[in-house]
Formats: C-alpha cells, structure tokens, sequence
C-alpha cells in the first residue's frame, strides 16, 4: 500500500513543479509589468497644485529611476497646441539636479520627427529652449523627447513646465501646462 502512495507522488511531482513554477513565473511577470507602467503616465495626482487641465502628460522610458540615464517623452495634446509653435521652452525646478543632452532632444508630430534649427540648454537659468526649423502646426499632437537624460541622485516629484511662442506673437512665452515627473 505504501509503495502506490509513493509512486502517485512521483507521478504528481512533475505537476506541482510545472504549477510551482507557473506561479512563480506569473507573479514576477505582474511585478515587471506594474514597475514598467508605473511611469508610462501620470495618474491621478492629488494636491498638486497643478490643475487637472493644466497636466500634461508624459512617459519615462527607464522607469525613472535615481542616478540613471532615461529618456522623457513630454507629450503636449492636440487640444493644447491652439496655435503654431515656433519656440516650446521647459522649465525645470532648482532642486532638480539631473542633466540633459541638447543634442539628443527632438520633437515629434504624428510620429515623425521635426527638423530643429536649434536647441539650447541654460543650466543656470534652468530652462530648455527648442527651436524648430518651421513652425509646428496647431491641433497636433506633439512630443518632446529628450532622450539621454541623467536623472538625479536624489528622488522626488519634479515639476516641468510647458511654456511655447507662436509665429508673429509678442515675445512672451505662453504657459501651455506641466508635467509632473517622479523620479524614485
């Protein structure tokens, strides 16, 4: 009688291992999954101070990790490109002690790259310009992606600021909306 239980175990071994390892599998697989869509887009952000039409929004292609390189991509609504772009400018907070690599910064309308007359990058007065060849049309949706980014050392919630200048328009740049990234 014995000799049968143990050889049904034997039978059953290769089962509860392949289950075993279904289980372990889909458990890391879940893990990775809510690591990587952690950062694809903000969520609900409560207490902001940043109204909920003003927040832009965005994906950090690394996962926004501290000490790390990234790449961000600022997405900017169709519903707020009213008017062409001839200059989009971000501005970033003083705590935030990342760096950026103007020559690995482009723009994107409908998937295809814009040509850029000119990005500048002011480290002291935080600010990045871009300056496309032609102005970007309006009622696109557009993406600002600055890839070779070196998050900081430090996390926190940093909040990046979408201000454009339209073709012919007084020289003042006009607030567009935020970002609000997490780097962790």
């Amino acid at each position: 009688m014995q000799r049968l239980h143990f050889g049904n175990w034997i039978r059953r071994k290769p089962q509860v291992a392949i289950l075993s390892a279904l289980a372990v599998t889909s458990c890391v697989v879940t893990g990775l999954t809510t690591q990587v869509s952690a950062q694809s887009l903000p969520g609900l952000t409560l207490f902001s101070g940043v109204k909920a039409e003003n927040q832009l929004p965005f994906r950090l292609d690394f996962g926004g990790q501290t000490n790390s390189t990234d790449r961000y991509i600022l997405r900017i609504p169709q519903q707020k490109m009213k008017l062409a772009v001839a200059q989009f400018a971000i501005t970033y907070p003083n705590y935030y002690k990342g760096s950026f690599d103007a020559k690995k910064i482009e723009v994107r309308v409908k998937g295809k790259k814009v040509p850029l007359a000119e990005v500048k990058w002011d480290k002291e007065g935080r600010v990045i310009e871009i300056f496309p060849q032609e102005p970007v049309p309006a009622g696109r949706n557009v993406e600002l992606v600055l890839s070779n980014v070196q998050n900081p050392s430090f996390g926190g919630v940093y909040y990046f600021n979408c201000q454009v200048l339209s073709p012919g328009d007084t020289p003042l740049l006009r607030y567009v909306g935020s970002w609000i990234l997490s780097i962790s």
